[in-house]
């Protein structure tokens, strides 16, 4: 993967806000990638410094090898749990772009 793509995926990580989450899709979406499965791959291999653990399933659950500690994260910042799913209501919505005004 080149490196803009990785770094892309890493901004709209990071422009995640504490007490929200939102899903691998979502992540794709906004930074202009077909799959979400490459969002993952991405916070695998260099997610430390972003805030990874806001990243769910499109459920609202987390990715089995790393719920315990993704689910301390997320209900320190607020966001309330039950049976290992995230409340719905805050999940992140993105702002959609304003279109570029016409030449």
């Amino acid at each position: 993967m080149d490196e803009e793509r990785h770094e892309r995926i890493r901004a709209v990580v990071a422009s995640i806000p504490a007490g929200t989450w939102c899903s691998y899709g979502d992540v794709a979406a906004v930074a202009g990638e077909r799959s979400a499965r490459v969002v993952g791959t991405v916070l695998r291999e260099d997610g430390a410094d972003v805030p990874w653990h806001r990243v769910l399933r499109t459920t609202g659950t987390p990715a089995p090898h790393i719920a315990v500690e993704q689910i301390r994260r997320l209900t320190a910042e607020g966001v309330v749990v039950v049976d290992a799913r995230a409340a719905k209501d805050q999940r992140h919505v993105f702002e959609e772009p304003e279109p570029e005004p016409a030449p």
